[in-house]
């Protein structure tokens, strides 16, 4: 067998579930995917617009490593007036390549070869592979249906070690749906001040809340100047291939952030920059259009998973139902691949996102309404047959 030159830590990386579905159901016919987290909206027009317009302006060239002064203003007006933190733009925000980028250079500024991440599961695929990939650990702390897949506070400090440098978390969450209430939050925060710890929030879906409000990590008192907030502009604003994300956090550790960031990327795209800038400035209706429409669309898919016998809490933000499939008697792999296979609809496995996701499948509901009707139907003839 010839010698493989991969690292130890790449090749102990496991292939992302998600995509491994997504590829399965490429090669097929008439497929309706429930599968991928992507809007299904075009971006707002004045943000394809502000973005013709900038090349048209020859805005071709390298920016500033930390972002355009212009939309770093524009981020630490919005998420003042949204939370009440205050950031300053020359100092504690970085714009990224998607918030994927602003978790890897969190990751990479704060932790040394075996520092410890608490996360709480399920969770975003890409989490454990980050923390790994930069020498870290992660300890998986599960949530339960039961409790609304709020994270236990005290099972969060029972994981602490001497090793833990950080806890990282993401509400609205993927794959739930859950929304964290501030009680849960203030916690945590308690938590993260008694041991030391920073906290890494990613709050990518923060505008895609349906009834309670988002509760902002680093508003929490105490919070600012030990979190990292993540965030971006492919959820709420329907821009995944702008990929165009942010950190911010105190000036000490988004120094250490853009430092990173100059020899990985160096700069996010410009022209992508000018399309974010336009979305913070005009485009506070298309959110909340879209976010009525998931709406109608969460209310519909619950209603019908839980009709067809799948108990599925109510998610309270993202776009994403959580249905409990391990009452058919099949775990979540064989559900999904047969549900694919035999009834053509694509639904992510919910051991793909750690631990507590065994047994439960994640559906995408950021597809047209028709299409989702056609998926319970093809679901619930596929329950019915077993």
């Amino acid at each position: 067998m010839a010698k493989s030159y991969l690292s130890k830590r790449v090749a102990a990386l496991k292939p992302s579930m998600i995509r491994r579905f997504l590829e399965i159901s490429s090669t097929m016919k008439e497929v309706i995917s429930l599968g991928i987290g992507e809007p299904d909206f075009d971006s707002p027009p004045a943000v394809i617009q502000a973005g013709i317009q900038s090349l048209k302006d020859n805005k071709t060239h390298y920016t500033s490593n930390r972002g355009i002064m212009p939309l770093r203003k524009a981020m630490s007006d919005h998420i003042q007036k949204l939370y009440g933190v205050g950031y300053s733009p020359e100092e504690d925000i970085v714009v990224t390549v998607g918030g994927s980028e602003a978790l890897v250079l969190a990751c990479s500024a704060i932790l040394n070869p075996g520092d410890e991440v608490i996360l709480p599961t399920p969770c975003f695929v890409s989490y454990q592979g980050v923390i790994s990939l930069v020498g870290g650990k992660y300890v998986e702390v599960p949530c339960r249906m039961e409790n609304n897949f709020m994270p236990d506070p005290d099972d969060i400090e029972k994981a602490v070690t001497p090793k833990t440098k950080a806890i990282l978390i993401n509400f609205p969450n993927n794959p739930t749906g859950a929304v964290a209430d501030l009680e849960t939050l203030t916690a945590i925060g308690k938590i993260a001040e008694k041991h030391d710890l920073i906290v890494i929030s990613d709050e990518i879906y923060d505008r895609l809340v349906y009834g309670p409000e988002h509760q902002c990590f680093a508003a929490i008192p105490g919070m600012r100047e030990r979190t990292i907030l993540i965030g971006g502009f492919s959820k709420d604003y329907a821009m995944t291939g702008w990929r165009i994300g942010f950190a911010c956090g105190p000036s000490d550790i988004m120094t250490g952030l853009a430092r990173v960031h100059q020899y990985i990327i160096m700069t996010a795209p410009t022209m992508a920059q000018y399309g974010a800038l336009e979305a913070l400035t005009s485009c506070e209706d298309n959110v909340q259009e879209m976010a009525a429409e998931y709406n109608r669309r969460r209310q519909l898919i619950v209603q019908g998973l839980n009709y067809i016998g799948l108990p599925t809490f109510e998610p309270l933000g993202a776009f994403y139902a959580f249905p409990k499939v391990s009452v058919t008697g099949l775990d979540d792999n064989e559900f999904a691949e047969r549900l694919l296979h035999e009834n053509h609809v694509a639904v992510v496995p919910g051991s793909a996102f750690g631990s507590g996701g065994e047994g439960f499948v994640r559906c995408s509901y950021a597809t047209a309404f028709d299409q989702l009707e056609e998926a319970l139907d093809q679901i619930d003839q596929f329950v019915k047959s077993l």
